[in-house]
């Protein structure tokens, strides 16, 4: 239980081990970076600035996989159907925005 215990009150546990007859201090768990970085990502469209949908890209996507995927996305279909769009806005990793 102590050892749980040690990596949110790092000090009081150590005592406690201490006087129960641990010599060692419980090794703290590392961080792997490598779980922290996501292999695909949620991104909003907008249409006029109205979110409209939400759509998952492979991280780092460039525009022409986020403009396709969103293409393939009913609700944009049907807000998109027989208008021509004006302007594409696109942050990576971000949001598309189609402005029509």
């Amino acid at each position: 239980l102590l050892k749980m215990l040690y990596p949110m009150a790092p000090h009081i546990s150590s005592e406690l081990l201490e006087i129960i007859g641990y010599e060692e201090n419980p090794i703290l768990p590392s961080v792997d970076p490598q779980a922290l970085i996501k292999d695909e990502i949620e991104i909003p469209i907008q249409i006029n600035g109205k979110l409209r949908a939400t759509i998952k890209i492979p991280a780092g996507a460039d525009e022409s996989i986020a403009i396709q995927k969103a293409n393939e996305d009913e609700k944009i279909k049907k807000h998109l159907d027989g208008k021509t769009i004006k302007k594409l806005i696109f942050v990576k990793d971000k949001l598309l925005n189609i402005v029509i």
